[in-house]
């Protein structure tokens, strides 16, 4: 069982009960699903760029990346219904506890200049996003095979009702949100 299953199990569970004063374990807030994305506007010049992308994106999740395609044409990005732009990695289950525990402990605490992550990227739904600028924060990106920098986009969907709720799961966790 991975390390932070079992603290959500054993520690937060009790906690969130305690502090929303639910009356069943099954009204606490769980994580539910986390999506890593990485948009490629560039794809459309360059067919490589979108196999580094998928290869980055799989070293770094363990799981096969999905090409995310446009839905809509735009004539001024020179874009067609279709085209490739993108590639995303739904993780769920074990696989989710895994990538959240490297990212909180690993991968964060390894960027330049950190001081938390910032408290009001929730949507009003329970869910959080982050964004990071490069893929090098992650220890399986080995710099000297990377062709370029390329951010990505983490969102972390909760069975949370409320921001408030979701920022507490998060921070049971050990998210390590900025000082407010």
């Amino acid at each position: 069982m991975p390390r932070l299953k079992d603290l959500y199990q054993n520690q937060v569970v009790p906690a969130m009960m305690e502090r929303f004063a639910y009356r069943n374990v099954m009204q606490v807030p769980r994580l539910d699903k986390v999506v890593v994305n990485i948009g490629l506007g560039e794809a459309l010049t360059n067919a490589k760029a979108l196999d580094a992308a998928v290869s980055d994106l799989a070293k770094i999740t363990g799981q096969k990346p999905v090409i995310t395609r446009a839905r809509k044409s735009i004539a001024a990005f020179r874009l067609r219904t279709g085209n490739p732009i993108g590639a995303k990695v739904t993780l769920r289950g074990n696989r989710m506890y895994d990538f959240m525990d490297r990212l909180m402990n690993i991968a964060l605490p390894r960027r330049r200049d950190f001081n938390g992550v910032p408290r009001t990227s929730f949507d009003g739904h329970g869910n959080y996003t982050l964004g990071l600028k490069e893929q090098l924060v992650f220890l399986e990106i080995d710099y000297d095979t990377i062709d370029k920098i390329r951010g990505l986009e983490i969102t972390i969907n909760t069975t949370a009702k409320t921001d408030e709720e979701a920022r507490h799961l998060l921070e049971l966790l050990g998210m390590p949100f900025a000082k407010a």
